[in-house]
């Protein structure tokens, strides 16, 4: 290649080429644009999350700015095309990746962090004469000094100041409709014509079925028959990643124009709008940067990147990593898609609403949405209430987790101090601009529903379905289900639709299902009191032969033991932490009462969720009983069991510690403490061995020695 033009440095380390004449004489059968080298330079201006800024200049022009991470980060010149290059070498390609050619006028060469250190610049022409090699163009590689001259700082993120409140602020019984107040209603905040058709139109016009399908609206048979009510489900969890979200993130994302997708988009999210923003920029072949907290867990972030983005793990908490997703889109010129909070996406996620009414054109009393952000709950209402306003659009939070609510009660957004995250998919501290003013206008009210409800939901569609959602596509049915009690209660226990306020079906949406397994284990757990249909108790009873026997027979041979714990504390009394499983609120009424009877103080725990998150796993403790010994036996799961294991045992073997808990097997494992002398343990053995239930000691584990011992 023929020698290059040597280039000379002016003060503040600027790379100038005073005459295009000596490359033209070098090439002259390539005549070069005037405007192809211009005077350049490369300067510090700088840093940003902790990588130092680069700023490139033609003269007093600012042409484009560059980090040390080799990305770029702003690009104000047309004839400019900064390639994503980690190092150049003399004669590297400088055509863009579609094709045509481009000028990369200065790169880093690595990372600068202090005055005074080299960086690598190159100059290229951007367009090549006729007939010619793209590697024959001339580069201009040169070490030159970086100056510390300040360029002007990007305008950095800040999120607004609102008031805080705390979930406990607003608490109302499980299944009222609630959060409308005097305050909830804006006037004139909302054109209720020229908005809602301004929305029909833009839900019409959505471009969602590039990607998403018409999910089925289909009807739950068993939870409809067991609650008396005519319940749908619309299965967004169906979609191709298991939520609704790639609905909306696709919608606006496909009304980009060419130049924002060539520079790509950024979205913060802990799960499904991640997956969405994923999907739609494979499908648009655009790149897409998702920011996610430290704390996702592994299973997200990997469907995540199959998913062809780039996943970035910042900040603790999900505000942290907003902020840093937002401070980078304004540093590289990315498109911020945001999980709810924008007309494009609110109109994508509307068309759930659209196939709805397409689906079900008989008569709707109510269609129960899960509540975050708000981006689901205002699309739908937007597009149904516009067509069918006598339809109840009614949102649905965790009692946790109640930033709507909250915001529609005092006719403000709020933001919470603190928000539950066992459904994490609505968990949010604060609702969206927007959506808080199509809400405060259109949708009926907000049922807030427990943990435990939520459980319960889980385990209704498993069994109607055979799928798992996740706590938050559950949400909107836990959310129906209490709604239609609360409502029969109030016309003594009718379940003929009067009480709620006429006949018509109920459209619940399960919006997603991408759970996470360990979950599942919660969920198996709370689900049967989420449905009332099992107790958790505690119980003090004497420290005194025969009295676990005598508690026993209390609890009644028709109702089941799911869970049993207990460990001697002292001589004087023992508590016992149990779970029953009962048909009624009539049931437990009456267990309760023979326990009064009996003088064995018995308490409901049954809402309190100390017991049933930690201290059901706490029972018990280290306590030296002189000639304990530990055995572990199957139960068969049937009633009766225990009884007969009780009768078996002589009223001179003292229970020091008893634990079970049902896990659905045929067979239930029993670890049971006893006070045997060592001189009895053999005519112990033989009893048991009568019994016929399967057993082996356990007094030689080494758990038993460290933890019990």
């Amino acid at each position: 290649m023929p020698a290059l033009a040597t280039p000379r440095l002016t003060s503040g380390g600027v790379l100038n080429h005073s005459s295009q004449a000596p490359v033209a004489d070098k090439f002259p059968s390539r005549q070069l644009s005037p405007e192809a080298f211009k005077v350049s330079s490369f300067s510090f201006s700088g840093s940003t999350f902790g990588s130092p800024i680069f700023t490139g200049r033609s003269g007093t022009e600012e042409l484009f700015k560059v980090s040390g991470r080799n990305r770029v980060v702003q690009q104000n010149c047309a004839r400019c095309e900064v390639a994503a290059r980690e190092s150049f070498r003399r004669g590297d390609d400088v055509s863009r990746p579609g094709g045509g050619w481009g000028t990369t006028p200065a790169r880093a060469a690595g990372p600068i962090r202090k005055r005074g250190a080299s960086v690598r610049c190159r100059v290229a022409a951007r367009e090549a004469p006729p007939g010619a090699d793209k590697l024959a163009l001339p580069v201009i590689e040169e070490e030159v000094p970086a100056t510390c001259e300040k360029a002007p700082e990007l305008p950095k993120y800040a999120a607004p100041e609102f008031p805080r409140r705390l979930p406990s602020q607003l608490q109302y019984e499980e299944g009222m409709l609630g959060g409308i107040s005097a305050y909830t209603r804006g006037v004139g905040r909302l054109d209720l014509g020229a908005d809602t058709l301004s929305y029909l139109k833009k839900i019409l016009t959505s471009r969602v079925y590039d990607v998403a399908i018409e999910s089925p609206l289909e009807r739950a048979n068993k939870i409809s028959d067991r609650m008396g009510a005519d319940i749908f489900l619309k299965r967004e969890d169906l979609q191709k990643v298991f939520s609704f979200k790639l609905r909306g993130a696709y919608n606006m994302m496909a009304q980009l124009p060419q130049d924002a997708l060539d520079r790509g988009v950024i979205c913060s999210s802990a799960g499904n709008h991640a997956q969405g923003v994923a999907l739609a920029a494979a499908q648009l072949g655009c790149s897409a940067i998702i920011c996610m907290p430290v704390t996702t867990p592994a299973i997200k972030w990997n469907s995540v990147k199959r998913l062809g983005a780039t996943v970035v793990l910042v900040g603790e908490a999900y505000d942290e990593t907003q902020a840093f997703a937002k401070q980078r889109a304004l540093e590289e010129g990315r498109v911020f898609v945001p999980p709810f909070d924008h007309p494009d996406v609110i109109a994508g996620q509307g068309t759930v609403g659209m196939e709805i009414l397409r689906q079900h054109p008989g008569p709707i009393h109510a269609v129960f949405v899960p509540v975050g952000g708000g981006g689901l709950i205002a699309g739908i209402a937007a597009y149904v209430k516009c067509l069918r306003p006598e339809v109840k659009i009614i949102g649905v939070e965790p009692a946790d987790a109640n930033a709507m609510a909250l915001s529609l009660h005092e006719g403000q957004r709020i933001c919470l101090d603190k928000v539950g995250g066992f459904a994490d998919g609505v968990a949010v501290k604060m609702v969206g601009d927007e959506t808080f003013r199509i809400c405060r206008e259109l949708i009926d009210g907000v049922v807030l529903v427990s943990k435990d409800a939520i459980c319960a939901a889980i385990k209704d569609v498993f069994e109607e379905t055979r799928c798992i959602l996740e706590p938050a596509g559950a949400l909107a049915l836990a959310g129906a289900k209490a709604y239609v009690k609360y409502n029969d209660s109030q016309k003594g226990g009718s379940s003929n639709g009067a009480a709620r306020g006429g006949a018509g079906s109920m459209v619940v949406i399960t919006s997603g299902a991408n759970m996470n397994f360990d979950r599942l284990r919660v969920v198996a757990e709370l689900a049967e009191v989420g449905e009332r249909r099992e107790a958790v108790l505690a119980t003090s009873i004497p420290e005194r032969p025969g009295t676990f026997k005598e508690f026993c027979r209390l609890v009644g041979p028709d109702i089941n033991i799911s869970e049993f714990k207990y460990r001697r504390a002292d001589d004087a009394a023992a508590h016992v932490f149990y779970s029953v499983n009962v048909a009624n609120d009539e049931e437990l009424a009456n267990l309760l009462a023979r326990m009064a009877n009996a003088e064995f103080p018995t308490i409901d725990m049954s809402s309190n969720d100390l017991a049933k998150t930690h201290l059901r796993h706490l029972v018990g403790g280290r306590n030296s009983v002189e000639d304990e010994v530990l055995y572990r036996f199957e139960f068969p799961e049937r009633p009766g069991a225990l009884l007969k294991f009780l009768d078996f045992l002589s009223p001179r073997w003292d229970i020091t510690l008893f634990h079970y808990r049902a896990e659905g097997e045929r067979v239930g494992n029993v670890l049971v403490g006893l006070q045997i002398p060592p001189a009895e343990e053999a005519q112990f053995r033989s009893a048991a061995d009568a019994l016929g239930y399967q057993y082996v000691s356990e007094g030689n584990n080494e758990a038993f020695r460290m933890f019990l011992r």
